[in-house]
């Protein structure tokens, strides 16, 4: 019964695509059979994912999907989590969600089992970027207490190959508190190179000038200092009361907008690092306000935790993007608005660029009357 009423919806889709023809549709109409499909697909994926986890040979899905083979084990991973997450399950099952989005939430469940409501919400509110940070936050914490750093450790790799055109690509995996300064100064020069390009009219994609950044930082003749911390680890002081040995609940260990890292290695960076009290109420950290572009330094490492009591680090707040945010001042500095905590918040340079642009067409850039 089941496979004569697949085979029934596989026909009625097959007519459809034979009748589809988008030129002759008009955008809400198009939009609207666009939402069709997507419901289509992800009531399908539901079915892909729950019969995967019964195949055992992994390349034999990914050859009948058209996958990877990596993909086809992270569909069959989704497949084993749909078995003991009722929420997931049904979720996937209605088509409230894609199977991208239940690959991600598993792994989080896999981990931490409970997380996927939560998860769940997200998925129906947020972009897929932030559902994916969520997700891997929530699976890290969930596994920090299970050797992660040893793990993280061994897990460090580094490879390098010829594309199709010839160019060098180098792939490089490292442990948290390594590769955060190296992506922190390599992002510092690629905006100075930047910033170079546009004065001399000749401005390139940020990505180009990230890739001379590496380039030079591998040869030693970067110039680039970062403004905003290249580490930040923040460490509740009970942690280190006890020796720097474990964390509980409700205490912090991690690099902000990061992840988890270990007691031991936090106490290493500890001996070599400027050290700073964070003290909150559980709601605010206490705020600072000084009426200069500049931002003092007390406000710029309050900014990079993140608000608390989570401190998951700095993320553009339109659109969830960690890569290349700045710090924007709601009420424009031109209109006297003042370098704090409550008046700053971090965009990525898009989401900046277009603020900035939407302020100055409203008249806001404009100093107040006096």
């Amino acid at each position: 019964m089941e496979v004569a009423a697949i085979d029934e919806a596989i026909e009625l889709l097959e007519k459809a695509n034979a009748d589809l023809d988008p030129d002759l549709l008009s955008v809400p109409a198009a939009r609207e059979r666009l939402k069709a499909y997507v419901r289509a697909q992800r009531l399908a994926a539901f079915g892909v994912a729950s019969l995967a986890r019964k195949l055992d040979d992994t390349s034999e899905l990914a050859r009948v999907t058209g996958t990877s083979v990596g993909r086809a084990k992270e569909t069959v991973a989704t497949g084993r989590v749909l078995r003991s997450s009722d929420d997931l399950s049904d979720a996937l099952r209605h088509g409230d969600i894609s199977l991208d989005q239940a690959a991600e939430i598993a792994k989080a469940e896999g981990s931490s089992p409970g997380a996927a409501p939560e998860l769940l919400a997200v998925a129906q509110s947020e972009s897929f970027n932030v559902l994916r940070e969520k997700s891997r936050k929530a699976k890290l914490e969930a596994e920090r207490h299970q050797d992660l750093a040893r793990r993280q450790h061994h897990a460090r790799s580094a490879r390098s190959y010829s594309d199709e055109l010839g160019m060098i690509n180098i792939h490089l995996v490292l442990e948290p508190h390594v590769g955060t300064p190296i992506v922190a100064r390599a992002e510092a020069e690629a905006a100075r190179l930047a910033r170079t390009a546009r004065k001399d009219h000749s401005p390139e994609p940020f990505e180009r000038h990230q890739a001379d950044a590496y380039a030079e930082l591998l040869c030693g003749s970067g110039k680039g200092r970062a403004k905003r911390p290249e580490l930040v680890v923040l460490v509740s002081h009970e942690v280190a009361k006890r020796g720097w040995r474990d964390v509980r609940d409700g205490e912090h260990c991690k690099i902000p907008g990061v992840g988890p890292v270990s007691p031991r290695v936090a106490r290493e960076i500890a001996h070599d690092a400027f050290l700073n009290g964070v003290f909150y109420d559980g709601v605010d950290l206490r705020n600072f306000a000084r009426w200069t572009r500049n931002i003092p330094v007390e406000v710029a490492l309050s900014l990079e935790l993140g608000p608390p009591p989570s401190f998951d680090g700095v993320s553009c707040v339109d659109c969830g993007n960690r890569f290349r945010t700045e710090f924007d001042h709601v009420r424009p500095h031109g209109a006297k608005g003042p370098a704090s905590n409550a008046n700053l918040k971090p965009r990525c340079w898009g989401c900046h660029q277009a603020k900035t642009q939407h302020d100055r067409r409203a008249g806001k850039l404009k100093p107040p009357e006096p």
